[in-house]
């Protein structure tokens, strides 16, 4: 009995030793197959990780290089042309990274070629706007001279975060774009209702109202290129190309400030607020092209 009950023990402690290094066995397997999840679940992430990185480079990198998007229509030369009756002279747009196709004027034809490089949040700008508005109009509505008017974005740092030249110069191209013949009625609401420098500017909503009192002949779609910022890009190289220059038929380099005028490509240097200044320099600018000027802008008493 002694015998047979120590032999009992024995197996007994063997069936535990095998269970015990069966467990072992099951522990080290479970634990084997953690660490195989583990290393997948790792790779995958970091996976995801290298893909979201390589996904987020190529991104940079396309719109970096990627070309700005077409211009507006009628403004193939950065600017838009106004010419008698404020009838706007048509052109194609620009494809994208197509560089600006410079207008042609003839100062023997009599009509005197005006050429204004602004900024719609710029003071001076608007003293110059308001002093020769009028007399400029009669010009131009006659026949007399063609203004071409660049929208610039410089002084979107003046306008407390909202960009407010860019906006400016992307609502005049949306109108040129959409209704060219009321450009010139626009251009004079934006400085008749030009912000003081260091606000916020006039609101998307101000600009699409403004464009409706200019008359436009496309509202909604003008609407909707100001809210979708259309020509945003394009006002950015178009500012760009106006400060690195150079400036087509004239022998000023570049712009380095706003206003830059130019008639018959000799730039205006005179008072901004005097509109007897600016005529007697157009009508002196005409007579060196052509001895008898037909038709010949006549001095106009401004305010």
């Amino acid at each position: 009995m002694t015998i047979g009950a120590s032999g009992d023990s024995r197996q007994s402690k063997n069936q535990r030793r095998e269970a015990a290094r069966e467990k072992a066995k099951q522990l080290r397997e479970e634990q084997r197959k953690k660490d195989v999840r583990n290393r997948v679940i790792l790779i995958s992430s970091l996976s995801v990780v290298v893909i979201a990185i390589i996904v987020g480079i190529t991104l940079v990198i396309t719109s970096t290089l990627k070309p700005a998007g077409p211009g507006p229509l009628n403004m193939a030369s950065d600017g838009i042309t106004i010419g008698t009756g404020f009838t706007a002279v048509t052109t194609p747009a620009l494809a994208s990274g197509e560089s600006p196709v410079p207008t042609t004027n003839d100062p023997a034809s009599g009509v005197v070629d005006i050429r204004m490089y602004i900024d719609y949040m710029c003071p001076y700008c608007g003293q110059f706007e308001t002093t020769n508005n009028t007399q400029i109009g009669d010009w131009v509505k006659s026949g007399a001279a063609t203004v071409e008017i660049h929208p610039l974005s410089i002084l979107d740092r003046s306008s407390l975060g909202t960009a407010y030249s860019t906006r400016a110069a992307n609502a005049a191209a949306c109108v040129a774009n959409y209704s060219p013949d009321q450009f010139w009625a626009f251009n004079g609401l934006l400085y008749t209702n030009q912000p003081a420098e260091n606000t916020s500017g006039l609101d998307d909503s101000t600009l699409k109202d403004l464009a409706s009192q200019a008359g436009v002949t496309a509202q909604s779609d003008i609407s909707s290129c100001i809210d979708s910022k259309q020509f945003k890009g394009w006002v950015a190289d178009a500012t760009s190309r106006a400060l690195q220059g150079p400036l087509p038929n004239t022998s000023e380099t570049a712009v380095t400030g706003t206003p830059t005028v130019l008639v018959n490509g000799q730039k205006y240097t005179g008072s901004l607020t005097d509109a007897n200044a600016f005529s007697a320099f157009v009508v002196q600018v005409a007579g060196e092209a052509y001895s008898t000027a037909t038709p010949t802008p006549t001095p106009t008493t401004g305010s």
